[in-house]
């Protein structure tokens, strides 16, 4: 089970980016997040007529290492650290470590 995942708001700790919050879009196999609207990068476009693509330079998001990032806690509207849980149910739940809020309802 992984602390971060897809779908959401995170508040990056470090780099260039510090202090920005955005929305993940995809985790990686690797350790690394893409975030909606951080990490921009210009990318070189080549041309190709085959594919009717044309030749520019491009925005887009460049992966972050998922330990440059802290899940927003709701009630602080903070980065806040993540623990694991496992209810009476036997449900593994992620939880704040500041106030013990479960991040999964």
């Amino acid at each position: 089970m992984k602390r971060i995942r897809k779908g959401d708001t995170v508040v990056v700790t470090a780099g260039r980016d510090k202090d920005r919050t955005g929305t993940v879009v995809n985790v990686m196999a690797d350790g690394r997040v893409l975030v909606e609207g951080i990490n921009m990068v210009k990318k070189h476009q080549r041309p190709n007529p085959n594919r009717g693509v044309t030749g520019a330079i491009v925005q887009k998001e460049a992966p972050l290492p998922a330990s440059r990032l802290a899940l927003v806690n709701p009630a602080t509207r903070k980065g806040d650290r993540i623990g694991f849980r496992t209810l009476a149910d036997g449900r593994k739940v992620r939880f704040f470590k500041s106030n013990g809020e479960l991040v999964d309802a």
